[in-house]
């Protein structure tokens, strides 16, 4: 009976330790006010870009937030209004899959805002479809959407300067690889069957731009970071089949960050003083890491840049 109660000890103390130290991670130690500072989060009205929304306007930030759905945009807007006792929090609706609303958003933000100091792209589905311009959706939402964002609001950001853009990837990128052939062919990343592939290599393409857009920069005062959040219980899987949610949800529970602990390394690349000789790099739980050479090709990255901006329209 002593060894049997040693041995349930033992596993409650592991499980208490890793779900503490592991699972909650470190936070964003940054006590930066942001009076006068105005922040962009894409996908800001759920999940982690909705806590990072909270976060910002507490630090007496304007936010922006750039939602696809209107009616839960401005449901999101109501709540972060009222969680973070701010009026300076704006709704403007973003869809990035297509490419026509993502240049109507930065015209309308362009000659209503006169600052940008901080662009957190965050938004990202896990859902394979195609847009109305003929893309893979999740090549056009989780990368090539911000990245015409981004090109476009620059200015803006280096008259604001210094300033920053954050590029909320994931630890899938490492599986992730750019088919440059199919992106070509097919406007895509990959083929249909293969959701989670997919989804890593549009969180490839998420470092790459960070990496390249870093190179660009230079001589600037506008910084850029890429980042994995951790495994967030949040919405990112709503699409999935109600299976898939099930059994996930146990799992979700022990393993997965909320979404406090998820914006954490968002907020470490957004408001962290310091960190501009690091421009380009990837963070993961508020610190830097190595990523793998496919992760910081120079010629994959521009290759990326370059095929970007033809499909954008931009080149």
């Amino acid at each position: 009976m002593s060894t049997l109660l040693l041995v349930v000890g033992v596993v409650v103390g592991f499980a208490y330790i890793f779900r503490h130290v592991v699972v909650k991670g470190k936070r964003c130690t940054s006590k930066a006010k942001l009076h006068g500072k105005t922040v962009i989060v894409t996908g800001s009205n759920t999940g982690i870009g909705k806590t990072t929304a909270i976060d910002l306007a507490k630090r007496g930030a304007r936010v922006i937030l750039a939602c696809r759905s209107k009616q839960r945009g401005e449901a999101a807007l109501e709540e972060i209004k009222r969680e973070s006792g701010s009026n300076q929090v704006v709704f403007m609706q973003l869809d990035l899959g297509s490419l026509k609303s993502v240049r109507s958003f930065a015209e309308t933000f362009l000659k209503s805002e006169p600052r940008l100091d901080i662009l957190i792209n965050n938004a990202g589905v896990f859902l394979q479809g195609r847009t109305e311009d003929g893309l893979g959706l999740m090549f056009a939402v989780n990368h090539l959407g911000h990245f015409l964002l981004t090109n476009l609001l620059l200015d803006r950001l280096k008259e604001c300067e210094p300033s920053r853009v954050v590029n909320v990837s994931s630890v899938g990128h490492n599986f992730g690889n750019i088919d440059f052939d199919c992106l070509n062919t097919h406007k895509s990343l990959g083929p249909e069957t293969s959701v989670f592939l997919v989804y890593s290599h549009s969180k490839l393409c998420n470092v790459l731009f960070t990496h390249e857009l870093a190179k660009r920069l230079q001589g600037t005062k506008v910084t850029c970071y890429s980042l994995h959040p951790g495994a967030i219980n949040s919405e990112l899987v709503r699409n999935t089949n109600s299976v898939t949610q099930m059994l996930l949800k146990p799992l979700a529970f022990f393993f997965f960050k909320d979404t406090v602990q998820g914006a954490q390394t968002t907020l470490h690349c957004a408001l962290q003083e310091g960190l501009e000789p690091l421009s380009g790099r990837y963070f993961s739980n508020c610190t830097v890491r190595e990523v793998y050479a496919k992760a910081k090709d120079d010629a994959s990255a521009k290759k990326l840049w370059e095929l970007s901006e033809r499909l954008c329209g931009l080149a």
